[in-house]
């Protein structure tokens, strides 16, 4: 694997970084378009001479449309990300059950990852642990003030220390190649779209079982209300291909990120193969599958075996920013 150096790596993600806050927003403005104009065609028609209904796109009103829309998708993304950007290091920490580690309460740790951070001259980040009997470990953060690496107690126990010291390193490695501020931007994004997607399914279902046109004595109430599921279904749909386009430009974040931090890690505790054998102590029992988070998933240093169910999970693991775990452990053993 071609060398690079852990500045050029910085660079690269923070370019990454600019091109994904500007990529996410324009696909969620293409969506809303696409949106307004297979409305505009399926909702006007006129008759031909032997009765027939012609549709045609009128692209002024499409567009007189969407520009009405812009500053408004762009005020509640751009508040919605705003929220989730600040807030991240709390949210991820109640979703994996994660608490605060002192030196007081495990000394171990605490010196292991004191050690490695003045190794590489870096500041401490904050500890977490989840009380996990299995094993899995990762890094979070967006600035000096968030960053944190959490633990399970599985992996705390079970690993040596030299293994424990390749584990944490490699998260550090994460923190200063700034991974996890990239992680995060696309972690938003990708969970403002499907979290809308989630908001389109209910209400269709509500409003084919409860708030339908059945429910409505005339005529007009029934297509009022089937007006209403063909405008759902159409947003649905719109808002399916935006998911898949924002897992695909997530999958641009390379997966050589985390052979870099497989090399740093390696590089900070002095011994390639203890890392490896972390690995693969982890790969045979990766906990935190109750998480249930695929977005946060992205973050742990190897993918829960029992997270990934339905279409969903089948599309976040085709698309997974992790590569194969014994390909990582081939590499590391030729250190």
């Amino acid at each position: 694997m071609k060398y690079v150096g852990i500045q050029t790596q910085i660079r690269r993600n923070n370019v990454m970084s600019v091109l994904l806050l500007l990529m996410f927003p324009l696909i969620i403005l293409g969506t809303v378009w696409v949106f307004l104009a297979i409305l505009n065609f399926f909702g006007t028609g006129t008759y031909d001479a032997y009765g027939n209904v012609q549709h045609q796109l009128d692209l002024a009103t499409v567009n007189s449309y969407f520009v009405s829309t812009i500053p408004w998708v762009i005020l509640g993304v751009g508040v919605w990300f705003a929220i989730a950007y600040f807030s991240n290091s709390s949210m991820i920490q109640r979703a994996t059950g994660a608490k605060p580690l002192t030196r007081k309460d495990n000394p171990r740790v605490y010196n292991i990852v004191e050690n490695l951070c003045m190794t590489c001259n870096m500041d401490m980040p904050k500890i977490n642990v989840v009380d996990d009997p299995q094993l899995n470990a990762f890094a979070s953060g967006i600035d000096k003030k968030s960053y944190t690496v959490t633990l399970t107690t599985g992996i705390m126990d079970l690993l040596s220390d030299e293994e424990l010291a390749g584990v944490i390193g490699h998260e550090l490695t994460h923190i200063r190649n700034r991974d996890t501020r990239l992680l995060i931007t696309s972690i938003i994004f990708v969970g403002i779209v499907s979290t809308v997607m989630s908001l389109v399914v209910r209400i269709m279902y509500n409003t084919l079982w409860y708030g339908g046109g059945s429910r409505r004595s005339s005529s007009d109430g029934k297509g009022n209300g089937l007006s209403v599921l063909v405008v759902l279904f159409v947003g649905l749909i719109c808002c399916a291909i935006a998911y898949f386009f924002t897992v695909v430009t997530r999958f641009a974040i390379s997966r050589k990120r985390e052979y870099m931090a497989d090399a740093g890690g390696a590089e900070l505790c002095g011994n390639p193969l203890a890392l490896a054998s972390a690995l693969r102590k982890i790969s045979g029992d990766p906990g935190l599958d109750h998480v249930n988070r695929e977005d946060i998933a992205q973050l742990f240093i190897i993918h829960p075996d029992q997270m990934s169910t339905g279409i969903m999970g089948f599309m976040d693991s085709l698309f997974s920013t992790h590569p194969d775990t014994a390909k990582r452990i081939e590499i590391l053993e030729q250190f």
